[in-house]
């Protein structure tokens, strides 16, 4: 055994796990060079029909275990970190058993383990200069990498190289639903979204000629469930985690920061200062939804007023303070247009009562952003000259 590498995955609690499925051109190879690198090595046989379970009972001192249908490799993975969990081990470092992956990148990899230990080491291919990856594995990739983004807002060289270790005992309260090729997607994503770090590491593959090469990636029923993945991330990105990240850092800890930062320590006058504050307030309560922030980074500019200021008081109208925002717009329209009305009457909706509706509506927004810019500049003005005081 290399003593070094094995010493220093024995001071992480990592063992090595192998899926396999119908691998038995190269996964005794690859299980006996495992051995010699670690004496905590796990497979987990993933339904073969070929003679590979024979293979692996033959080898000693490795961890077997399987099942008799084919699950897919996400499942396959699963199976094997709760097993190594339950033996008390904190990390899982994993490698494909068709041999494609370089034992040479595993010093590098238990490197940034130790260095990153709450988080995901991941290796990752040059795609670009990679020889012999077929076309389809290198599209997959760039398609995962682009929905990433998307889900999480990072850029990552690469979201499917199986060559990882992965901080098993953090992992392991979550339930992940993917059971095939999209689980090591959806691991990544909500690992991101929890906060775990994820840290690249170059590694190198070896892709040998068409002819032998074994692969068990179904281009459209794969694609397909990565697809389905992909939306349902989106949706709960969207809908959730992005929101929930914006709320986190409305803290009064942040705000007091930007407080200090762009209104009592900005050189500007007290006076230019809260004229930025009020048009941006006035502008985010106009009827001009979807286009205040612009608005008021444009004003602000002709008028040479603070951008900065103007465009944080323009997000008035965030979501929690919209219903107040359209509520009390239509209540003074109300007073303004005399009809007394402080709520829409839609137990009848007629094209007039749409017209008057309206009409009060845009009537007392303008009345309200009128006045709760005025306000705010007030307040605002008062703020800096005390706290400059």
């Amino acid at each position: 055994m290399n003593t070094e590498i094995g010493q220093r995955l024995k001071a992480l609690k990592c063992g090595i796990l192998i899926p396999t499925y119908n691998n038995n051109g190269t996964i005794a190879t690859v299980v006996r060079e495992a051995l010699t690198y670690c004496e905590d090595v796990w497979v987990v046989n993933d339904g073969s029909t070929d003679n590979t379970n024979q293979q692996l009972e033959e080898i000693e001192g490795l961890h077997l275990l399987g099942y008799t249908q084919n699950r897919g490799k996400g499942y396959a993975l699963k199976t094997g970190f709760k097993a190594m969990v339950e033996a008390g081990l904190h990390y899982a470092l994993t490698i494909d058993a068709d041999g494609q992956h370089k034992w040479e990148d595993l010093p590098a990899l238990v490197a940034q383990a130790e260095q990153h230990p709450d988080s995901i080491i991941c290796g990752t291919r040059n795609v670009k200069t990679q020889e012999g990856m077929p076309g389809k594995n290198s599209f997959a990739n760039q398609f995962s990498n682009f929905w990433f983004k998307v889900e999480t807002g990072m850029d990552f060289p690469d979201t499917q190289c199986g060559y990882r270790i992965y901080p098993i005992d953090r992992l392991k309260k979550k339930h992940f639903f993917g059971t095939k090729y999209e689980f090591e997607l959806e691991v990544l994503v909500r690992s991101v979204w929890s906060g775990i770090e994820l840290v690249a590491q170059p590694v190198h593959v070896y892709y040998p000629p068409a002819e032998e090469r074994v692969s068990h990636f179904r281009p459209f029923q794969d694609f397909s469930r990565i697809s389905v993945l992909n939306t349902i991330l989106v949706i709960v990105a969207f809908l959730w985690i992005k929101p929930r990240d914006f709320f986190r850092k409305i803290t009064w800890g942040n705000i007091k920061k930007k407080i200090d930062e762009n209104l009592i320590h900005n050189p500007e006058s007290a006076e230019r200062i809260a004229a930025a504050a009020s048009l941006g307030v006035l502008l985010g309560i106009l009827p001009l939804w979807g286009f205040q922030m612009l608005l008021a980074l444009a004003i602000a500019h002709i008028l040479k007023l603070n951008k900065v200021i103007a465009l944080i008081f323009s997000n008035i109208s965030i979501p929690p303070c919209i219903p107040f925002i359209l509520w009390g717009s239509y209540a003074i329209g109300g007073l303004l247009t005399g009809s007394g009305k402080a709520t829409p009457e839609l137990h009848e909706i007629t094209l007039e009562n749409v017209w008057n509706d309206t009409l009060q509506y845009l009537v007392g927004s303008c009345a309200l952003a009128i006045m709760a810019s005025l306000v705010a500049g007030v307040l605002v003005y008062l703020i800096v000259k005390i706290k400059r005081k």
